[in-house]
């Protein structure tokens, strides 16, 4: 082979290469209702009264799949009892409330096989009696706008 042959086949291969390579380093789209973000941890507020969270309490379904989130009852403080099913149970390690500023949150962290250390942080929607907000989904590292109505209120 000649050597203008050997030159043009070593410039093809580094062209390759910085194709290759700048494709790999592009962020992949996401679909508009998540984001790629960590989600923070609730900061540490004073406890609401337990008539306050008697707001949230009943049984909840997501609007975009058939998850149903049930909140029981308040415990000690921050803590509420929270059962979650997809459509099976799905065990919660942590279920807390507060008021933020006026408005009810609810955190709640689910840790089951695929399960992660996935959260909810929603917020209690007076107006439309709803509970809107964030689902981390641990397993993927991504955040979904999530919204739950209310099914059916608490005996």
């Amino acid at each position: 082979m000649s050597r203008t042959l050997y030159i043009g086949l070593i410039l093809v291969c580094v062209a390759a290469g910085v194709v290759w390579w700048v494709a790999g380093s592009r962020p992949e789209p996401s679909a508009p209702s998540r984001t790629d973000v960590t989600p923070t941890v609730p900061a540490h507020v004073p406890a609401v009264t337990v008539a306050d969270v008697s707001r949230v309490t009943g049984r909840w379904v997501r609007a975009d799949h058939p998850y149903v989130l049930e909140i029981v009852s308040s415990a000690e403080g921050e803590r509420i009892e929270a059962a979650y099913h997809n459509p099976r149970p799905i065990n919660v390690s942590i279920a807390e409330f507060r008021e933020i500023d006026g408005t009810l949150e609810v955190f709640v962290e689910l840790r089951d096989e695929g399960y992660p250390g996935s959260t909810y942080t929603l917020t209690y929607d007076a107006a439309d009696d709803v509970l809107r907000g964030i689902y981390f989904q641990a397993g993927l590292r991504q955040n979904y706008d999530v919204t739950f109505v209310r099914s059916e209120p608490a005996p």
